[in-house]
This record gives structure tokens, C-alpha cells and sequence, in this order.
């Protein structure tokens, strides 16, 4: 099965891909990717150079993330070009390991872990989507721990993204990590086996 897997800030979707894949589970982590596709010599950084001129490369020829989100911050069309050069390859390569991963054996769960899901429309893309799960007053407080910030910035972080309850709505299958990590690998544990997986 291939799985798209997504939650919302701050609900414990590394502590969920890090449980699936200590059952076996191949994990392909479009974070990682993303980091992936714009070193140097890759296509799509050279495509946004190209669009957005030298200063977004550091010295060493890397991308200075910085300088990026500077020049896209606030300016929706700057974001969309930018976003239309880094989400196709992204996707591309997300893909071609998905399919390295089915092709070694076409039985196991692959999981692709896409903060974004819902929200860059590739539901449908997948065999099935689990959410991993915490109300927004948890998310909240979570964030709040986790990056050491104020309410405020952390409820504004948190509007930013779809409602968590919608994507809870909209899911396959939820996790929900509101609780302590055992109650948590008891609901994976649940799935592995409902879904009748090979490890």
C-alpha cells in the first residue's frame, strides 16, 4: 500500500512515520526531498536562480533559504513561481522512490510523508491518506512547548494551515496522538494489522 500521511503543526506526524517505520515501513519524506532538489547542481535550483538572479545562492553555491523567503514574503506571485518550479520536482522525485520502493517489493507499506497534502490537492494520488490527529487546543500548546513562542504566534501558526478537523474528516485513517506514545503505537499496531501488511 502506498500511504500519504499528514497531520497539522505540531500533532506528532515525525513521532507516527518514525513508529510505521520501525514496522517496516519505507518512508519518503517530502521535507527531506524538498532539501534534496535545490543543492547545488540540481535543476530546480538552477531554475531559481534563473528567475530570482544570484543572490539567492550563498558562497558555496547552496540556496540561501533567507534570502528566499525574503524575496517571496508577502508577494503571491513571486511565492506561485516559485512554488511552481519546487512542487513539480518534488513530486517527481517523491515518485520515482515510491516506485524504487514498490518495485523491491510490491507488498510493503510505503509511506509518504506530505505536510501539505490536502492543501497541494494529491489525495487522490494515494492508495490512502492517515492523518495523524491532536485537537487545536493540544496543537497549540504543543507548539507553544516546542518552539518556545507566545499563544498568539502559536494560534496564528496553527490558522494558517487547513483546520485539523477538516483533515480528519477528510481521512482514511486517523491516528489519534492526543494521548501518551503507547496509546499512540497501540492505534498503528491496530493498522498494521487491520490492513493485513507484510513487514
Amino acid at each position: 500500500m502506498i500511504l500519504g500521511l499528514t497531520g497539522g503543526i505540531a500533532c506528532g506526524k515525525s513521532t507516527v512515520s518514525a513508529m510505521l517505520v520501525a514496522h517496516g515501513a519505507k518512508l519518503v519524506d517530502a521535507d527531506q526531498v524538498a532539501r534534496e532538489v535545490v543543492l547545488p547542481g540540481e535543476p530546480a535550483l538552477a531554475a531559481i536562480v534563473a528567475e530570482f538572479g544570484q543572490a539567492v545562492l550563498q558562497e558555496d553555491g547552496t540556496m540561501n533559504r533567507a534570502e528566499v523567503g525574503k524575496l517571496v514574503f508577502g508577494n503571491a506571485e513571486r511565492l506561485a513561481k516559485l512554488e511552481s518550479i519546487l512542487h513539480p520536482a518534488i513530486r517527481e522525485r517523491m515518485w520515482s522512490r515510491i516506485r524504487a520502493y514498490k518495485a523491491e517489493n510490491p507488498d510493503q507499506l510505503i509511506v509518504a510523508d506530505i505536510p501539505l497534502l490536502y492543501e497541494t490537492g494529491q489525495a487522490s494520488l494515494y492508495e490512502g491518506v492517515m492523518v495523524v490527529y491532536v485537537p487545536r487546543a493540544v496543537q497549540i500548546e504543543r507548539l507553544m512547548q516546542r518552539n518556545s513562542i507566545p499563544r498568539e504566534q502559536a494560534e496564528q501558526r496553527v490558522s494558517l494551515q487547513m483546520d485539523i478537523e477538516e483533515k480528519k474528516r477528510l481521512a482514511d485513517f486517523v491516528i489519534d496522538n492526543s494521548g501518551t506514545l503507547e496509546e499512540t503505537e497501540r492505534q498503528i499496531e491496530l493498522f498494521l494489522h487491520g490492513q493485513g501488511l507484510s513487514r
